[in-house]
């Protein structure tokens, strides 16, 4: 089968840091589905994994973890899906990824793809919606309130892939007042469209952006993207007992400013359920299933902003450029081989 990897892992400018390759189809086994990959799209971890971890033994690396496909084959103890399903999932940071013609994954991990949308514009969302809503729901638990705090929620990074779906989430799913950020006047422009009550500008101090909404502190503070440059002043604006948390990958992150107010720090990592095999792996199944119901009903939309091309090394090439510049908006989507 056609696939995209790499033998050495480094920077993007070097001819063979993405590769088109053939290898061999796999086999479904245990509670495996075999996947033709129908289309795929690009996420941060995908550039940061070839950066800095090289292959595993002899064979290439292959990148990638959303994708939209149907079903070829199931393994024997499968009891969700069958042969023909339209599937859609994130796939696990520690098995081989889906920049390939076929893909295998764990059911418990996987979704019934929509109806309602193309494979392509399905492919924008899962990572970016398991991370989003499991920050959200399962770590700062919005729907449980912060005692005097604002009813809201900033999410610093709104217009990037997370923040986008995050938005969306929250509107559909809360009467939470949303405050994003962003930095361009297209940026403005997409966060406020995909719902965002207000949108402030992260080049310029938060905190008196936030006051002058006039709502008071909120409980709740999201962060995508550059958290270390932001977290002295989410100390100053959150309201005390607020839940904090963050995505990215700072080198170091000095959190005790949040000590006087009793700050809660939540990590999110929509791997973590797959790689520790955790005993509510099932729960982003569920996720992935409520998700899809929404777009369906037309409750939030997909966040794909371009089709870049087929599934190939040069394509991917020109993805990974994209998000290394961290100018990307919404997500970017391949479609086919």
């Amino acid at each position: 089968m056609k696939a995209v990897g790499y033998n050495t892992a480094g920077p993007l400018d070097r001819t063979d840091s993405l590769l088109d390759i053939e290898i061999d189809t796999p086999v479904a086994i245990g509670r495996d589905l075999l996947v033709r990959v129908q289309a795929v799209s690009v996420n941060p971890v995908d550039y940061k994994i070839r950066m800095n971890r090289p292959p595993e033994g002899e064979a290439p690396a292959i990148l990638g973890w959303d994708a939209v496909g149907e079903v070829v084959s199931v393994g024997d103890d499968v009891t969700m899906f069958k042969t023909g399903d339209l599937v859609w999932y994130a796939g696990a940071i520690n098995r081989s990824g889906t920049n390939a013609e076929f893909h295998l994954v764990d059911e418990r991990i996987v979704g019934n793809a929509p109806t309602s949308i193309t494979a392509a514009q399905s492919a924008s969302l899962p990572l970016t919606a398991l991370t989003a809503y499991e920050m959200l729901f399962d770590r700062l638990r919005v729907n449980d309130p912060v005692p005097g705090a604002a009813n809201a929620v900033v999410i610093i990074g709104g217009s990037g892939g997370v923040g986008s779906i995050a938005i969306q989430l929250l509107r559909a799913m809360t009467d939470m007042t949303v405050i994003a950020t962003a930095s361009r006047p297209e940026t403005f422009d997409w966060v406020k469209d995909l719902g965002a009550h207000h949108v402030i500008d992260h080049t310029k101090a938060l905190t008196p952006q936030i006051e002058a909404l006039g709502i008071g502190e909120p409980g709740y503070v999201f962060s995508t993207t550059h958290t270390h440059q932001y977290i002295e002043q989410i100390a100053e604006f959150i309201a005390p007992q607020g839940r904090f948390g963050l995505i990215d990958d700072p080198e170091a992150l000095n959190i005790m400013p949040f000590k006087t107010k009793a700050v809660s720090t939540h990590w999110e990592l929509m791997f973590t359920r797959s790689l520790f095999q955790t005993a509510d792996i099932t729960r982003q199944h569920d996720i992935l299933n409520e998700v899809a119901g929404l777009l369906d009903a037309g409750k939030i939309r997909s966040t794909a902003t371009e089709v870049l091309g087929k599934i190939d090394a040069a394509t991917l090439k020109r993805a990974h450029a994209i998000l290394e510049s961290n100018k990307a908006k919404g997500k970017l989507v391949l479609e086919g081989f």
